[in-house]
């Protein structure tokens, strides 16, 4: 009886490698097969957010800021960001600047921008719904000040499609 015990335990750690190793090998393909443009991804995806990372934005004053794109229908988008401060500071701010890029670009490029201040309150945050020309892929990108600190965000490509004959 132990020896099938044995056998049993054997055949479903090899099966339980198997297993991993083939999900290991799926999760590699889909990342090698995904397209970059620096650090943000290419995607059909309705919205995208980006925060700060953690490592720089453990100051005193500035908590954490978020950047966020959303398509909203052919040719448009809702761009912004939000600065949240640790506490309340004399000053706070989030810069949005919106970047575009074709696929098979190399770096992305300048669109819009617009920035957003405030005094003596812990958050701000600045949103614009826009009208774009379709057939690109558009990012966030923010700058977060609070107090003393600064740190950046930004978000991952969206694709925002053309609007169709029937829709012009």
């Amino acid at each position: 009886m132990e020896k099938k015990n044995r056998k049993r335990y054997s055949l479903l750690l090899v099966m339980l490698m198997l297993t991993c190793l083939i999900w290991n090998s799926t999760l590699s393909v889909k990342a090698e097969g995904e397209k970059k443009i620096g650090e943000s991804y290419l995607t059909h995806e309705e919205e995208a957010e980006g925060t700060t990372p953690k490592k720089v934005t453990r100051g005193e004053d500035l908590m954490t800021g978020y950047s966020k794109i959303r398509r909203m229908g052919p040719e448009k988008l809702y761009a912004g960001g939000s600065t949240i401060a640790s506490h309340t500071v004399d000053r706070i701010g989030v810069a949005v600047m919106v970047e575009r890029a074709k696929e098979g670009a190399t770096e992305w490029d300048f669109y819009e921008s617009w920035q957003k201040f405030d005094e003596n309150t812990d958050n701000l945050s600045s949103w614009k719904q826009m009208d774009v020309e379709g057939d690109w892929y558009y990012r966030v990108r923010c700058v977060h000040s609070a107090g003393e600190d600064v740190s950046s965000s930004f978000t991952d490509g969206v694709f925002i499609e053309k609007k169709s004959i029937l829709e012009l």
